[in-house]
């Protein structure tokens, strides 16, 4: 390596971008030994493995809030991505404000499937087969009706399943899609951590 470019920088720009060695030895000897700017040469010349992204940490990121003009819910959001530069992005930081809108209007109580505790899963899923079975449909069907409501349960509880609110905005695409793109768009693990939602009397 050159006395310049150390090669843990290499090593941790190759980690986080998973560009080849002798790219990212390029990228930091033309960005002055800067990372954040090593990360969006690579981008440009599209170096940046897109396929790395759910691999590398997401330690960066906004917390940002929403409050309703009436001024009587208002919501939180922390979302993450993996470097500061990516953090001040225009685009990054509208997705943050989006999903706290959204978060406001729609109130999830979930971020990802994952997170819904496996008996509430359990307790919900008994009651849709046993509303099945007291429609009198026959057995075979009663399995798919009640993962069929499961589904849209899901759907209404869980953030990143649901479909935004201003649909027409979004095309009717869920924070799921929405928080993908911005991910391939930026090149960067992009994570929804974690909200709170504040509604006057709840």
């Amino acid at each position: 390596m050159s006395p310049d470019v150390p090669a843990k920088d290499v090593k941790e720009l190759r980690e986080r971008t998973g560009a080849g060695m002798m790219d990212c030895k390029a990228a930091l000897t033309e960005a002055g030994g800067d990372m954040d700017k090593a990360i969006e040469l690579l981008r440009v010349k599209g170096q940046a493995k897109a396929a790395k992204r759910g691999e590398r940490a997401a330690s960066e990121g906004i917390v940002t809030s929403y409050v309703h003009h009436n001024g009587k819910v208002g919501a939180m959001v922390e979302v993450n991505c993996e470097t500061d530069f990516v953090a001040r992005n225009e685009d990054f930081a509208a997705f943050a404000r989006e999903v706290a809108s959204h978060v406001a209007a729609a109130a999830p109580l979930y971020v990802s499937e994952q997170d819904v505790p496996d008996e509430l899963r359990e307790a919900e899923r008994r009651v849709f087969r046993d509303q099945a079975a007291g429609e009198g449909k026959p057995e075979a069907v009663q399995e798919k009706i009640a993962e069929g409501r499961m589904r849209k349960w899901l759907e209404e509880i869980v953030l990143l399943s649901q479909t935004h609110v201003n649909t027409e905005k979004h095309e009717s695409k869920t924070i799921e899609e929405l928080r993908a793109a911005l991910s391939a768009s930026t090149g960067e693990n992009v994570v929804v951590r974690r909200f709170a939602r504040f509604a006057i009397g709840d």
